[in-house]
């Protein structure tokens, strides 16, 4: 049974997040040593300078043999050939044919001469006073890695946009590249606004808390491998609210804020960004929980979109901040950086180890802890402490599970749709 919807009128989460990419345009491009280039993004497509391998190479240490010479070898009747010569890796494997009767010894990564058929590991040779004696057959190309075997030259092998990752380090090194372009990462700034905010390591008075948005916003931020993050508190005065965001604007190219978006007599976050400094608001409030009234906006610093800069008004509270940087502001981040938003996948999928309620009208992100059974069944169970102000919960989960806008109960065994939690990607 569901009611009516009481966020009627507000985007869904899928809207909001159409809005997020639609907005985000790409950083520009640069040129980054591959010692520094781990966990960048591709700003071109990885294309093949020459064929891989270059040259027809030995897979094994063994012997170079024509085929006909050992069909009728085995271990009861080896056939005995004279060694030619030896060819190591860095050699040029330019050697007078073999003629019948003949090996050379070939090791791993050495070229392979035309006239070798085949290569037989070692442990099924036997090498006496200048006589290799073959205790197996083989087939054609055995133990070869023929040239352009993996790829072409020409062919786009990596595509723009592909997050640098230990293989692709070696792959471009593999191609002589000794630095290749990457996006530039965006630099961000994050603004926390409340009077009630202690730093931790201060004193509390009576009404005060520790600040913790700032100190958690930036983790994720650097969490996601983005160094150049600054924090800026500010009190709940108009004033100093707009001396923070201008701050925060001249050094970034994303500024997120936490608390002072919603309506309350001190929120002055919203009436700054687009009275003062005349930022475009996309949205205001989503039909989500935690997060509602989440705000973003853009301002065209250059008088263009490639000037362009994000600004994210999230929620006060802590998960409502964690959460709604997760849904939205990492979407954005990654977009700057690979040049497109990645496509949407069908997410994980598990079966929910409890009843849950709610009311209609909003997605719920619930927290949860995904696990697998001993049979191979995906089972989630939310974490306790599901208020917005409760960070415990959050700090163990390992998901958000989705919990739709029309649905009033979830029963135990039922199938829900997850989104993965890791700050890391």
């Amino acid at each position: 049974m569901t009611t009516q919807c009481p966020s009627a009128g507000l985007l869904t989460y899928d809207q909001a997040l159409e809005k997020v990419l639609d907005t985000t345009r790409p950083l520009a491009q640069e040129e980054v040593a591959l010692g520094e280039i781990l966990d960048r993004f591709l700003a071109q497509d990885v294309v093949a300078q020459f064929d891989l391998p270059r040259f027809d190479n030995s897979a094994v240490d063994g012997f170079g043999v024509r085929s006909e010479d050992v069909e009728s070898a085995s271990e009861s009747n080896p056939v005995k050939l004279a060694l030619k010569t030896t060819i190591h890796a860095g050699n040029s494997g330019d050697i007078a044919p073999l003629e019948k009767g003949e090996t050379v010894k070939i090791l791993t990564g050495a070229p392979v001469p035309p006239s070798v058929e085949a290569v037989i590991m070692r442990e099924y040779c036997r090498e006496v006073d200048g006589y290799v004696f073959v205790e197996t057959a083989a087939s054609l190309g055995e133990n070869i890695r023929r040239r352009g075997d993996e790829v072409r030259t020409g062919d786009h092998v990596l595509p723009s946009g592909l997050q640098v990752t230990p293989p692709v380090v070696g792959l471009l090194a593999g191609f002589g590249y000794a630095k290749f372009a990457v996006s530039r990462q965006p630099r961000v700034a994050i603004v926390v606004t409340g009077d009630e905010l202690v730093k931790p390591g201060g004193t509390l008075a009576s009404g005060q808390i520790f600040e913790s948005n700032s100190y958690a916003l930036v983790a994720a931020v650097k969490a996601l491998g983005l160094s150049d993050c600054r924090a800026i508190h500010a009190l709940d005065t108009r004033e100093a609210v707009l001396e923070a965001f201008t701050e925060a604007l001249e050094h970034a190219d994303v500024v997120v804020s936490a608390g002072g978006v919603s309506v309350g007599e001190h929120d002055f976050v919203k009436t700054v960004l687009e009275e003062d400094l005349k930022v475009n608001t996309v949205f205001w409030r989503v039909a989500i929980k935690p997060g509602k009234p989440v705000y973003f906006g853009y301002q065209n610093s250059s008088g263009d979109a490639k000037g362009r800069k994000l600004v994210f008004g999230l929620p006060g509270n802590p998960v409502s901040a964690l959460v709604t940087f997760n849904l939205f502001v990492k979407a954005a981040l990654r977009k700057m950086q690979r040049g497109a938003a990645q496509p949407v996948s069908d997410g994980w999928h598990a079966l929910v180890a409890a009843n849950m309620k709610k009311k209609a009208g909003r997605m719920d992100f619930v927290r949860g802890i995904l696990s697998c059974s001993p049979e191979g069944a995906l089972n989630v169970l939310p974490t306790r402490g599901q208020d917005s102000h409760m960070l415990s919960g959050l700090a163990k989960a390992n998901c958000l599970i989705q919990f739709g806008a029309d649905e009033e109960s979830l029963l135990q065994g039922q199938c829900v749709k997850l989104e993965w939690l890791d700050w890391h990607s």
